[in-house]
């Protein structure tokens, strides 16, 4: 009978103790160079991209008191609670320099790959196991969100976890305990990003075809499942209120789009084609196996297309990303298939690696993380530090969604902190991401003799760019006294008019 479980010679109830110490230490070699390797390349250069709108988003959220956090998240972003929280107590404990807030992530990614070659070895053996991790470990989208401060790498790893459990769970499907294991791993993938419980359907196939062979499978999975998603109610709920809000800009998808989205979940379209190539040699493996990993690499996304042609549209790389595992596990049975011999495989991996070697340089460009604005924020507080005096005032221009007023503060040093002279509330104060500004600008200046305008773009006038009524205020009592533009934004100084 097939079924979804270790090879059998590895079983360890039936060796001695010295066979099962000698197959220990290989299993830990088995995921550990995975580990080592995906590690080795999310560090590399890990500080060298600016932080994005979302990191930006991290650390505004993740340096405020506990208090003003669930706030927040009473009012918006309730789905990335669970990760604000976990990013609070780390920042409380390790800093927010772009390496710390960071290195979760990389954590995340590193655990992932080790897991896909656990995976891999449970269901094609263990040369395409050890294939796997390693693949996964050079596709570039892993590097590029193992540098992100944001949770989609932790979602990646908890999705993985889910799959890795529900294996285990298959071991013994009369041990609740393993079945508990699995429901607490879904419930924190729900809590950790809703759309990534797409994740069950393809779980579910696999245990309907187990269950044809077994009885009282598929009810202790339903009940595994139920539990974990229940456990992610509160999270449901808020995040639904909230969604209209928060994602109303993602369009709806086309046909094309169930297409053109892979090159943007693998970061490379070189690498989606080969690693998709490699999945499809596998077609002469375990049916279980096959099924398990194609149903979880495949029916996310159709599911996510299909929900998106409502009032809101789900349909972004990022909400998909935790498809990479199974697909690095399909590749990697495939390499392990056409391949003779470990010389081979790492002969093939090897060239991938280098084929997708640009991709992976690209990654850590500066601006990788906000390729959509491409805003210097390090430059404009550069800018601001070099001329700054005490007593100077500041009016940054956000831009939905911009977070240009945080992405210029975080870079300035602690000593230089120029008064926003249109603010009335803080962000945090109103437990919110955005501000609350003056409703008459005109009497919130202070006699300030000179404000730094920071502004979105490159205008020939950067006052054009600031709203109507703080416009006129700094117009009727300032003049330009000089400008620069950066890149993706300007930074201009005013200096008060002579009476």
């Amino acid at each position: 009978m097939t079924t979804l479980i270790r090879p059998t010679e590895n079983d360890a109830e039936a060796e001695p103790k010295a066979a099962r110490r000698r197959s220990s230490l290989a299993q830990a070699g088995l995921w550990l160079w995975p580990a080592l390797t995906t590690l080795m390349l999310a560090a590399h250069s890990i500080n060298a991209p600016q932080l994005g709108t979302d990191e930006l988003v991290t650390w505004d959220v993740g340096t405020r008191s506990l208090d003003q956090v669930l706030g927040l998240l009473h009012n918006v972003d309730a789905v990335h609670a669970t990760y604000y929280l976990l990013m609070h107590g780390w920042m409380a404990a390790f800093g927010d320099s772009h390496t710390a807030m960071r290195m979760p992530s990389a954590l995340a990614m590193s655990a992932t790959a080790a897991l896909v070659a656990l995976i891999g070895y449970r269901l094609f053996g263990r040369r395409a196991g050890m294939c796997a991790g390693l693949l996964f470990a050079v596709i570039p989208v892993v590097s590029r969100f193992g540098q992100e401060a944001r949770s989609y790498a932790l979602v990646v790893m908890a999705a993985t976890l889910a799959t890795f459990l529900l294996l285990r769970a298959l071991d013994r499907t009369r041990s609740w305990g393993r079945w508990a294991g699995y429901a607490l791993c879904l419930m924190l993938v729900g809590l950790l990003h809703l759309v990534a419980l797409c994740i069950l359907p393809g779980h579910l196939v696999a245990v309907a075809l187990r269950s044809r062979q077994e009885q009282g499978v598929f009810w202790r999975f339903c009940v595994a499942a139920l539990a974990g998603a229940a456990g992610t109610a509160p999270v449901i709920v808020l995040g639904l209120s909230h969604a209209s809000r928060q994602i109303f800009w993602v369009p709806e998808p086309d046909a094309w789009g169930l297409v053109e989205i892979w090159p943007q979940v693998f970061a490379s379209a070189l690498c989606a084609g080969a690693v998709i190539t490699l999945a499809a040699l596998a077609g002469k493996e375990r049916r279980d196996a096959l099924v398990l990993c194609a149903t979880v690499a495949v029916l996310p996304p159709l599911i996510l297309w299909a929900a998106s042609h409502g009032d809101i549209s789900y349909f972004r790389y990022q909400y998909v990303m935790f498809t990479v595992p199974a697909w690095a596990v399909l590749a990697g049975a495939g390499l392990a298939a056409v391949t003779r011999s470990w010389l081979t495989a790492g002969a093939a991996m090897t060239v991938l690696a280098l084929l997708v070697l640009p991709d992976q340089r690209r990654m850590r460009g500066e601006f990788q993380h906000d390729v959509q604005h491409n805003a210097d924020y390090a430059g404009a507080a550069r800018t601001i530090e070099k001329y700054y005096r005490s007593g100077d005032g500041a009016v940054y221009v956000r831009g939905a969604p911009w977070m240009l007023d945080q992405g210029v503060r975080y870079y300035l040093p602690a000593d230089v902190k120029p008064r926003e002279v249109f603010l009335d509330r803080t962000a945090a104060e109103n437990n919110e991401l955005a501000p609350v500004y003056c409703g008459k600008p005109v009497k919130c200046l202070k006699g300030e003799s000179r404000v730094w305008v920071v502004v979105p773009g490159n205008a020939s006038d950067p006052l054009d760019t600031v709203p109507l009524g703080q416009q006129m205020a700094l117009r009727a009592a300032y003049t330009t006294f000089g400008t620069e533009r950066l890149s993706g934004l300007t930074v201009t100084l005013l200096q008060r008019k002579k009476s």
